[in-house]
């Protein structure tokens, strides 16, 4: 099918549409066919767009036998060859196929991996520095767990992220971490490389994935807090294992077990749909684990290099002279250019 094909089809659907919500549609049929409609009407705005370019280009064209017309219809197409591109690759975009959690909230996990007193202390600055991202994005960062090591470093650390679309601009967060520095401890000046795990999840609800509670393991025990000192004296803790899966979700950030079950089975349900997806898209990685990587010093998405100032985003090539900066939030030129080189990757798909 050509891509003028397309945009005559979802013309059609459109019109389809609207006449079946003007006739007798009610309730869930209703709802559907009115989301349907919605989202494919900023498309047949787009195609207006281009089709009223693509009109004045011919009506320019003509004009250029007119001695009179003739420059103004010149300068008119000059404008009009770079703008035509523009609305069909934007109309391209426009119509790649949805990840339907691209709207979800997210999920947000950080934990240290290799190296240890030092990636522990990266994972908490990493953890700070996504809710930096949150603060200027405007979104909601809630803390979930944050289990800190007697260094101040974290060893888990948990939190949902609330807000318009999180999930799409967060999913290629996923991965290992890799930075190289001289740790406050090291005394020789020597740099060290240390890694760490940061894993995205979209938020589910319960309708997304079911939980039969005969699945569960639920065990109660004290907080602690650093180094096993106890934080309180009820045993508000729970850890929850999913039996069929063997996912574990412990928490222990709130003094009420209710609400340390509540958030425990959040975790627990975005791990399972996750998880869920990996088996059906072959393009994501197989399961969890595999999305996080192991935490080898070899493996790595991202690394942040403070001797040199610079983060550089490996699966892309991009390297940005600007860690400070970085690492207080400003995160958007990476995100964006993942984000565009996914675009670019599947719109070459779409055409082969």
């Amino acid at each position: 099918m050509s891509f003028d094909d397309k945009l005559e089809r979802i013309l059609a659907r459109a019109e389809e549409l609207r006449f079946m919500l003007s006739g007798s549609l009610a309730g869930d049929a209703f709802v559907k066919a009115s989301k349907e409609l919605s989202e494919l009407t900023p498309i047949e705005e787009r195609i207006a767009e281009l089709r009223a370019a693509e009109h004045a280009q011919a009506e320019a064209q003509g004009m250029l036998a007119d001695p009179e017309m003739r420059e103004l219809a010149a300068a008119e197409l000059d404008g009009l060859k770079q703008q035509i591109p523009e609305l069909e690759m934007a109309l391209r975009k426009a119509l790649l196929p949805k990840d339907e959690m691209d709207e979800r909230s997210a999920i947000l996990e950080i934990r240290p991996a290799a190296g240890g007193d030092e990636a522990a202390l990266f994972a908490a600055e990493l953890f700070q520095a996504y809710q930096k991202y949150a603060a200027l994005q405007g979104y909601r960062f809630e803390i979930m767990e944050y289990g800190e090591s007697e260094l101040g470093g974290l060893k888990e650390g948990i939190a949902e992220i609330t807000g318009k679309s999180v999930f799409s601009r967060l999913k290629f967060e996923s991965g290992v971490h890799r930075v190289q520095r001289v740790p406050a401890t090291e005394t020789q000046g020597r740099i060290h490389t240390s890694t760490v795990t940061v894993a995205v999840l979209p938020e589910v609800e319960e309708v997304d994935v079911a939980v039969n509670e005969s699945d569960l393991r639920i065990d109660v025990y004290r907080a602690s807090g650093a180094g096993g000192q106890h934080v309180n004296k009820t045993e508000s803790a729970v850890r929850i294992t999913h039996i069929p899966t063997g996912i574990v979700v412990a928490m222990q950030e709130e003094r009420s077990q209710h609400k340390n079950r509540a958030k425990a089975m959040k975790v627990l349900r975005a791990r399972m749909y996750e998880q869920q997806r990996s088996s059906l898209h072959a393009t994501r990685a197989a399961d969890r684990k595999s999305q996080v990587g192991t935490g080898d010093r070899s493996e790595r998405i991202r690394t942040y290099n403070f001797p040199q100032g610079r983060v550089t985003e490996h699966r892309i090539n991009l390297t940005l002279h600007k860690i400070d900066r970085v690492m207080q939030g400003e995160m958007d030129d990476i995100i964006d250019a993942l984000i565009a080189e996914d675009q670019a990757a599947r719109l070459a798909a779409s055409n082969e």
